[in-house]
């Protein structure tokens, strides 16, 4: 009988390790990273009443969104309900209906999608681009702080209200992402100087002096240590630019400045208050559904943005995702001694 013996040399032993050791090390940066980034973020947002009501009122634009998308919602059209329905009386129209019989239910659902895409257009332009400036300024400082600040503050300078309508005027946009950066063309300048303010502290703390002293590089420090520090201000600042361009594009809606492109909130706003709806009961609801429609979707992002300060503060997310217990246990023993 002819026993089988293992015929493999050392070096095959030694590669085939080397290989186990980089799928596990693998694993685990993805185990790492799903813990860091995903799951632990996640309990900390969900801890907050705030986060959790936020999420559930952005959840049901989201979801308005999406039935309009897929097509699973029916299109306003003229002259197929009763006029000036008022809310709540026939559940095929639970919001009411125009002077026409449209179905304002419907009429905020078509118009949702356009908003959505507007909003965060406007709102990931101006805090995007004010986050390259101000960190890039407030970090580098010398020369390069002074060209960056001189451009923010010419941009600063420009009224932004009528450079908003003279190019809605020449452009007419009907794409709503163009809609949602015309509408915050410079809102950026002043975001950016004030992240300016903030990085200017920021880059004299020890940790930063200690990271640059063991030759970490610029696009390093930045990434790790300075914008989780401003991260909280930025979120804030992004519902702001958000809900800015929100009221902005409801306003010139309203005023006819913007192209009568589908369906609006600003545009059922307009046509409501030009039939009546401020001075009669009976259209009253005619002009309350979009008011309340645009109030709930900026009270939805307020409120996510107050639960965000919590995903970036480290103690509190340390503390609410059980990382902090032995240092709650020796800081409660070191008090229980200090009161025998």
């Amino acid at each position: 009988m002819v026993t089988e013996t293992d015929s493999s040399s050392p070096d095959d032993i030694d590669w085939r390790s080397e290989t186990s050791s980089a799928e596990m090390s693998q694993r685990d940066r993805l185990a790492e990273f799903y813990e860091q980034s995903i799951y632990e973020p996640a309990v900390v947002a969900w801890s907050d009443v705030r986060t959790r009501l936020g999420i559930v009122i952005l959840s049901v634009y989201l979801l308005m969104a999406l039935v309009e998308v897929l097509g699973l919602w029916r299109n306003p059209a003229p002259n197929q309900a009763p006029r000036l329905l008022a809310p709540f009386v026939n559940m095929q129209y639970p919001l009411g209906t125009t002077q026409s019989g449209v179905d304002l239910f419907a009429l905020i659902v078509d118009s949702t999608p356009f908003i959505l895409l507007m909003v965060l257009a406007g709102g990931v332009w101006a805090t995007s681009v004010a986050i390259v400036v101000g960190t890039i300024s407030g970090y580098k400082g010398g020369t390069v702080d002074t060209v960056i600040t001189s451009i923010s503050d010419f941009f600063m300078a420009i009224p932004g209200l009528p450079l908003i309508i003279i190019l809605a005027i020449a452009l007419s946009p009907e794409n709503p992402i163009l809609l949602g950066v015309i509408l915050t063309i410079n809102y950026w300048a002043g975001l950016g100087r004030s992240i300016r303010s903030q990085v200017l502290s920021i880059r004299e703390a020890s940790y930063v002096e200690a990271s640059r002293t063991m030759g970490t590089s610029t696009h390093r420090i930045i990434l790790k240590d300075v914008l989780p520090n401003i991260m909280p201000y930025v979120m804030v600042n992004f519902v702001l630019a958000a809900r800015y361009t929100i009221f902005a594009s409801v306003g010139l809606y309203f005023i006819g400045v913007l192209p009568y492109t589908g369906q609006n909130w600003g545009v059922t706003l307009n046509n409501a208050y030009n039939q009546g709806g401020l001075f009669t009961l009976e259209a009253l609801h005619w002009l309350l559904v979009p008011i309340v429609a645009i109030v709930g979707l900026a009270f939805g992002l307020i409120l996510v943005s107050q639960g965000m300060d919590r995903i970036f503060n480290p103690r509190v997310r340390t503390r609410l995702t059980g990382k902090s217990e032995s240092v709650e246990e020796e800081s409660d023993n070191e008090n229980t001694s200090a009161w025998v």
